[in-house]
């Protein structure tokens, strides 16, 4: 019966950690895209540059970017996820700073310099 090595030991809680960040890309990202079809967009990345029209979006704009910084705060455990992490936080709180400025009221199509 052999033991395992620290080594690989070491190898396989980072085949872990990669398993575990791919998921949480996966599930934020299935998420994310339910989100945007729910709320009658026609992609993902229109929902995300959208500002947020209705509470619930407002609502949503928050959750998004609260998700982000807890996979930037999990970034300082495991650097990669810091990377992962800053997509939601950017859009979601570029979201909630529209709403916050009362920006929900015009939409990107509406002016084609936006």
């Amino acid at each position: 019966m052999t033991a395992f090595s620290i080594a690989d030991l070491i190898m396989v809680s980072f085949l872990g950690l990669f398993l575990v960040a791919g998921l949480a890309v996966f599930i934020v990202w299935r998420a994310v895209r339910r989100q945007a079809r729910e709320n009658g967009y026609r992609s993902t990345g229109e929902y995300l540059r959208a500002a947020p029209a209705t509470d619930r979006e407002k609502r949503q704009a928050v959750d998004l970017a609260l998700k982000g910084l807890v996979i930037c705060l999990l970034g300082g455990l495991f650097p990669p996820l810091l990377l992962i992490g800053l997509f939601p936080l950017f859009f979601g709180a570029r979201k909630v700073a529209y709403a916050t400025m009362g920006l929900g009221l015009i939409h990107d199509a509406d002016q084609p310099g936006a």
